[in-house]
């Protein structure tokens, strides 16, 4: 038997295949590199539709997969993939830039702190159109970007190709991670590790594996998954942001 780590090239040069092959190929694969278990969902905003979502019509947050693909069923629409989106408060409202439907819900979090999010380069995973992005946040303001789906969060796995400076290969803290990668600027990777990894570990898939020069962790410990192609639909605790991946009305 081929190990699935010799098979992972395969596999995300399918990820990588053109939009048209998008509506027949499985966007999510389980991987193991460097002897550790990942879910990787690899999207084409060329031909998917990623959003973020918070809350109803209400302003309810929504707060599980389940209440938001049963919200989206109600407009005649599908949701083919989920992920946990970024950091939040205690009423799970995010700590940092928050754009959804072009309306900004929450402005960029500049402050020094102490946990992930404000491990400096922190940066700013958004969906414009065709267009998708992780730009460090000093970067994004710079620029002045006004993108249709935005959420900020931290630290920066990598960036220009290099892994974050502040994330050391000696590092020790082994958690449950999740985050996103974007590459040629409209691939768009997602991944979470089904076992606990160190930080470096998983800088390394996105820079390494999945040939991201761009990558933002998301969360740990309470990184969750929706994945209906892989009978997986995580139900940990009530979270905040979601990005998800729409299928449109027909």
């Amino acid at each position: 038997m081929i190990p699935l780590r010799r098979l992972l090239p395969f596999a995300l040069s399918l990820f990588f295949a053109s939009p048209a092959a998008a509506a027949t190929r499985n966007p999510c694969q389980d991987v193991e590199d460097a002897g550790a278990s990942y879910t990787i969902c690899v999207f084409d905003t060329r031909g998917d539709s990623i959003r973020l979502f918070l809350a109803d019509a209400k302003g309810e947050v929504y707060g599980s997969f389940s209440a938001l693909d049963a919200a989206l069923a109600q407009k005649g629409e599908k949701l083919l993939f989920a992920m946990n989106a970024g950091m939040y408060d205690e009423r799970r409202l995010p700590i940092g830039l928050y754009v959804e439907g072009g309306h900004m819900e929450k402005s960029a979090n500049t402050h020094s702190g102490v946990g992930n999010f404000h491990m400096k380069p922190n940066g700013i995973f958004w969906v414009e159109g065709a267009r998708a992005g992780v730009t460090e946040t000093q970067r994004f303001l710079k620029e002045r970007l006004h993108p249709a789906y935005a959420t900020q969060s931290g630290p920066m796995l990598a960036l220009g190709g290099r892994i974050n400076p502040r994330i050391h290969e000696s590092g020790t803290s082994m958690k449950i991670r999740n985050g996103v990668g974007v590459r040629d600027g409209h691939i768009v990777a997602f991944a979470i590790s089904n076992q606990p990894v160190t930080f470096h570990a998983f800088a390394t898939l996105f820079r390494e594996r999945l040939k991201c020069p761009d990558a933002l962790f998301l969360d740990g410990s309470i990184s969750a998954l929706y994945a209906p192609s892989l009978s997986r639909h995580d139900r940990f605790r009530p979270m905040g942001p979601i990005v998800g991946v729409v299928e449109r009305a027909r």
